[in-house]
């Protein structure tokens, strides 16, 4: 097929000219890329317009072996069986990817991630397609998981130069966190300290090396370093609904353009090579209420009368409106641990995902049994082998009210707060300093000193070490994440300690950015409630968050995506980048998207123990799901040894 051709349907058996690449190409995640298939039967490779061809099967079907379309979605897995597993295989499949740096070019050549091409195989794919694209631009093979990159370690650099993903990542000047498009006030801040000195507005669309975990809501972000998709500002900024990307060089491509304090059209697109920024007029309907602010979030109806301290295992999903969403979620996790027979768990599976119309088989695989085999006993022994909450107990919202009550003092600044919230006044921040000052300084009354003692000597003898955390009414729900607002504290040892920071967390419920984010969400003061859940600080290798979707390509539903921080203490402090993982939950397998902060990748144990913790997540999203599609994604923070995933918190995940 000649190349003026290539509109059609691709480019057979000549040479890929960059003026072709063009063409075929198609864009994701800042980067041009085309599909290859090499026929090995009659030597031909082909490149495929990917306008036209959305997969590598469907176009074999149709353009080499003549089946249609609807006999190859309905026998997909067998051809996929052949196409990425077979050792006598006739198709090598791949995509190509040209990587811009400056005035350099480079391509990547890798296969897709379930395949298990050995490393004489790997080295033929990259040859046949050396010699069919421009011998000008180099290129790279870049293994698609772990499996691959210990197949080709062994390979000679000079006959098979390969890039890690991890690389290339690292290097991206694009990547779109959370796609959107949006209209606002483009405000520059090269420091945290010209961030502080300025007044944001909710229609301003901030640029900065690393954004401050206490932004207040606003129309846009752009991140102008690397950061991972599951920091606290990204998190917020999904749940929000903003668009937000990393851009490498935006205050180059701000100062070019003088961007700064301009209104732009804002645009974060997966298949852009950059953020979209175009200068509009500014509105005329700016003084008025953004769109978001008749999203009003409604709480359940919370119980403030008493309501003992409980140990988690005594509680349930639905004890949310007396001990909060946190509490909640953990003493459900108890039950599915102790459970015979949590029905849900397998729901994710049980669902058709085209061109799947049965999971089943793949998680028998995962769970390392037969297709006919007993999964749901199969899912449940996983997790009563390897999964655990640590130990600990819920303090009820009857707690923080009769310590409020206990205080006239307390009274009368609450009651000046709602005031001024209100009225909308200006003096809302002092009097939530204010307020929280009180609420570290007022005594905990004997009576409920007592009921705290007596729990934490009935359930948690013999800790050494305690983690306090947060458990409101007003957090971890679907429509208001509050990633962040509210206060944990690690490391605490004696009484004193946790008592004082049982208040430090009653007193996070007032601070003035919570304060502000609620009234943003509609959610009034006289309706919150702060639980607190005390646990044992256990001991781990190390740690992260996990999200079970991949918040780079919502359109992903094998994959979920792992922080991960190979010291414990940086998972809680967030002092440095942490390592980024995906995991594949239908066929198994994953690949390193970034090392972040750390010099050398986690070992073989290590990365077996990431598989499981995936499968774990699927199976919590199903019993978590709020509905029967299975769908919405969870976000859990874990520890993990070799041998055992500890999860720490399990909240649902916006997208």
């Amino acid at each position: 097929m000649a190349v003026q051709e290539a509109d059609v349907a691709g480019l057979v058996g000549e040479q890929l000219t960059m003026s072709a690449f063009n063409q075929l190409s198609g864009s994701l995640g800042g980067y041009s890329f085309v599909k290859v298939v090499v026929d090995r039967h009659n030597g031909t490779i082909h490149f495929l317009n990917n306008a036209r061809h959305e997969f590598h099967a469907i176009y074999i079907g149709a353009e080499i072996l003549g089946i249609a379309e609807s006999e190859m979605r309905a026998r997909i897995d067998e051809f996929n069986q052949g196409f990425y597993h077979a050792s006598d295989r006739r198709f090598f499949l791949g995509i190509l990817s040209l990587h811009k740096r400056e005035d350099r070019r480079m391509f990547s050549l890798e296969t897709v991630e379930v395949d298990t091409m050995s490393a004489d195989m790997i080295e033929f794919f990259y040859a046949e397609v050396r010699k069919n694209v421009d011998a000008a631009v180099p290129l790279f093979f870049k293994p698609a998981n772990h499996l691959q990159e210990q197949e080709v370690a062994e390979l000679p650099v000079e006959r098979l130069p390969r890039i890690l993903a991890h690389e290339l990542f690292s290097t991206a000047e694009f990547v779109a966190l959370n796609p959107g498009i949006t209209k606002g006030r483009l405000r520059a801040f090269r420091s945290e300290q010209e961030y502080r000195e300025n007044t944001l507005e909710w229609f301003d669309i901030v640029v900065m090396h690393r954004v401050p975990d206490d932004i207040p809501r606003l129309a846009g972000i752009i991140n102008a370093g690397h950061t991972t998709p599951l920091s606290h500002t990204n998190v917020l900024a999904t749940g929000w609904s903003i668009p937000n990307a990393i851009q490498i060089g935006a205050f180059d491509l701000i100062d070019r353009e003088n961007l700064d304090g301009q209104w732009v059209e804002y645009e974060v697109s997966p298949r852009g090579a950059e953020v979209g920024l175009r200068l509009i007029d500014e509105p005329q309907d700016v003084g008025r209420r953004p769109a978001w602010y008749a999203q009003r979030v409604t709480l359940d109806e919370p119980e403030h009368t008493y309501n003992p301290i409980l140990d988690l295992g005594r509680i349930r999903y639905n004890d949310s409106h007396r001990y909060g969403t946190k509490a909640a979620n953990l003493g459900e996790l108890h039950h599915v641990l102790a459970s015979e027979s949590p029905r849900r768990l397998l729901g994710f599976f049980s669902v058709p995902r085209p061109p799947r119309d049965n999971l089943m088989p793949y998680l028998a695989k995962l769970l390392g049994r037969e297709h006919d085999d007993d999964l749901l006993a199969a899912a449940q022994q996983l997790l009563a082998e390897r999964v655990r909450v640590p130990r600990g107990v819920a303090l009820p919202f009857s707690m923080h009210q009769g310590f409020l009550e206990s205080s006239p003092k307390i009274q009368q600044a609450i009651g000046k707060l709602k005031m001024a919230l209100e009225l909308n006044a200006r003096e809302i921040e002092p009097l939530c300093v204010e307020l929280q000052q009180l609420i570290r300084k007022t005594r905990v009354p004997d009576y409920l000193l007592s009921e705290l003692d007596t729990a934490l000597v009935e359930n948690l003898a013999g800790v050494r070490t305690f983690v306090v955390r947060s458990s409101s009414n007003a957090e971890d729900l679907a429509g208001f994440s509050a990633a962040g607002i509210y206060e944990s504290y690690n490391h605490v040892t004696s009484a004193e300690k946790i008592v004082e920071s049982v208040k430090e967390v009653w007193a996070s419920l007032v601070s003035a950015r919570s304060v502000r984010l609620r009234q943003q969400a509609g959610i009034s003061l006289d309706d919150c409630f702060m639980g607190v859940v005390i646990q044992e600080q256990v001991r781990a290798d190390f740690g992260g968050v996990m999200v079970t979707t991949n918040p780079m390509n919502r359109n992903d539903f094998r994959n979920v995506y792992v922080n991960v921080s190979p010291n414990v203490t940086d998972v809680v402090e967030g002092s440095k980048q942490p390592m980024q993982y995906l995991y594949s939950t239908v066929e198994g397998g994953g690949r390193t998207v970034s090392l972040g902060d750390a010099k050398e990748d986690l070992g073989v144990k290590a990365h077996a123990q990431l598989q499981r913790l995936a499968i774990v997540g699927r199976l919590l999203q199903s019993h978590f799901s709020p509905d029967y599609t299975f769908d919405s994604p969870v976000d859990i923070e874990w520890l993990a040894t070799d041998d055992v995933l500890y999860v720490l918190q399990l909240r649902p995940y916006s997208i």
